[in-house]
């Protein structure tokens, strides 16, 4: 892992740090954070002070204290999202690349529908219907994540299922579920990986804006998306305190992108110059 880091070119590497960095925070948010998450500790909208690094929002609540907790919730919901999403779509990817025919033409219709319907409206929908709870949250989204990682999957897949080895495994009576776990999927890994952090991307950025509506991680949690709606209005007096929850998605976003773009070209199997 370590040769792995330092041979990394130099975007990877920050965006590594920067990843590590989130993670920590969110890991360790009870013991980092100087107050408790739903503490109403002095007046709105206070200003920058010792007592309050960044200020307080419009009910009184710390603004550090809500980023710190804002890491673990937003990042810990969008990784579990993706986890699901990547079980359905990878799965049912792989049996349609295996099993062909019927299975892979309904399939393939179902996720068409899906892809058709613009997901930020069809979330909304749903979302509206069964509620903003959060597994309700992230079922929904993961469903409909899970068409783009159905594309990707199944066309990964295809170019694996032809080969002699998955042949030869059939052919000896190997089960369905011993050819997708010991032929199939490690040799999708690479892109399957490199999608996975994309897809975190994309899903990070998905819950923010749903929570900036009023549709994603409800108060008191605390979540970027969120905090950025109910501070927007200090942006009229030049107060940078809004823009402090949008930095910290946007870092965040960039970091994984450093990194995926670094797996991707490892993947692809080019040598890299870049230091």
């Amino acid at each position: 892992m370590i040769k792995l880091f330092l041979s990394a070119p130099l975007s990877a590497k920050f965006g590594m740090v920067i990843i590590v960095a989130y993670v920590v925070l969110a890991l360790f948010a009870p013991w980092l954070a100087p107050y408790k998450e739903t503490a109403i500790v002095g007046g709105a909208y206070e200003l920058w002070s010792d007592k309050f690094v960044f200020g307080t929002d419009n009910i009184g609540r710390d603004m550090l204290t809500r980023l710190i907790y804002g890491a673990r919730n937003t990042i810990g919901i969008a990784f579990v999202t993706v986890l699901l999403a990547f079980l359905i779509g990878g799965v049912t990817g792989m049996l349609a690349a295996i099993l062909g025919g019927r299975y892979d033409m309904i399939i393939g219709r179902i996720v068409d529908i899906l892809m058709a319907i613009p997901s930020l409206v069809f979330a909304l929908l749903l979302l509206t219907i069964f509620g903003t709870s959060i597994p309700s949250l992230i079922f929904i989204i993961a469903l409909l994540d899970s068409t783009r990682v159905f594309r990707i999957a199944r066309s990964a897949a295809m170019n694996v299922v032809v080969m002699e080895f998955v042949e030869a495994a059939r052919l000896r009576g190997e089960g369905m579920a011993w050819v997708i776990r010991k032929e199939v999927l490690p040799n999708i890994t690479a892109p399957l990986l490199a999608e996975f952090g994309l897809r975190f991307c994309f899903v990070f950025l998905f819950i923010a804006a749903l929570s900036f509506l009023g549709l994603g991680i409800q108060p008191p949690l605390a979540d970027w998306g969120s905090m950025v709606r109910e501070s927007a209005t200090l942006i009229n007096y030049n107060d940078i305190t809004p823009l402090l929850p949008a930095m910290a998605i946007a870092g965040l976003t960039v970091a994984v992108n450093f990194v995926v773009d670094w797996m991707l070209h490892l993947s692809s199997g080019l040598r890299s110059d870049q230091h």
